[in-house]
C-alpha cells in the first residue's frame, strides 16, 4: 500500500510540475496537445488534488498497518524471550532439587561414588634415529642396530 501511495504521490506531484513549468494553456502529455478551458482545468486540478490525497491516506494506511505488525512482532519476540527465560529457571531449580535429592538419598557412611580415573595412555617408543626418517637416517626397515 505505501508503493501504491507513494506512485500516487508522484503522479500528482508530476502533474502539479507540468501546469506549473508550462508557459501557455497547451499541454503535450505521451504525444498528445491538450488545451483545456477553465472548467477542464478545474476538473484536472480536482482530480490531481484527490490523486494526491489517496496516495497520502494509502502512505498513511500502510505506515501504521506496517508499525502495527512490527510491534506485534515485538511482544511475540519479548514474550517468547521471558517465556524461554522462565523455562531455564525452572529447569535450574529441578536439577538443584535433583542434586539435593541424590545427596540425601545416599547413606553417610558410603563414600560418594566418584567416576573411575580414565587409565594411562600407553608409552610411545621413542624412535632409533634422531631424526624418525629411516631414509634420512639410512636404516632398512629390518635394521636392529640401536
Amino acid at each position: 500500500m505505501v508503493l501504491l501511495g507513494l506512485v500516487l504521490v508522484l503522479l500528482a506531484g508530476g502533474a502539479v510540475y507540468m501546469v506549473a513549468t508550462e508557459e501557455s494553456a497547451k499541454y503535450v502529455l505521451f504525444g498528445y496537445t491538450f488545451q483545456p478551458d477553465h472548467v477542464e482545468m478545474f476538473l484536472a486540478g480536482a482530480a490531481t488534488a484527490a490523486v494526491l490525497l489517496a496516495g497520502l491516506w494509502l502512505l498513511g494506511s500502510g505506515s501504521r498497518r506496517s508499525a502495527r505488525r512490527r510491534r506485534r512482532i515485538r511482544s511475540a519476540r519479548a514474550e517468547e524471550s521471558s517465556r524461554l527465560a522462565k523455562l531455564e529457571n525452572e529447569k535450574r531449580d529441578l536439577e538443584r532439587k535433583l542434586e539435593r535429592e541424590r545427596a540425601d538419598t545416599q547413606p553417610a557412611t558410603q563414600p560418594a561414588t566418584q567416576p573411575a580415573p580414565a587409565p594411562e595412555p600407553e608409552p610411545v617408543p621413542e624412535p632409533r634415529h634422531a631424526s624418525g626418517d629411516k631414509l634420512v637416517a639410512r636404516g632398512s626397515f629390518d635394521d636392529t642396530r640401536p
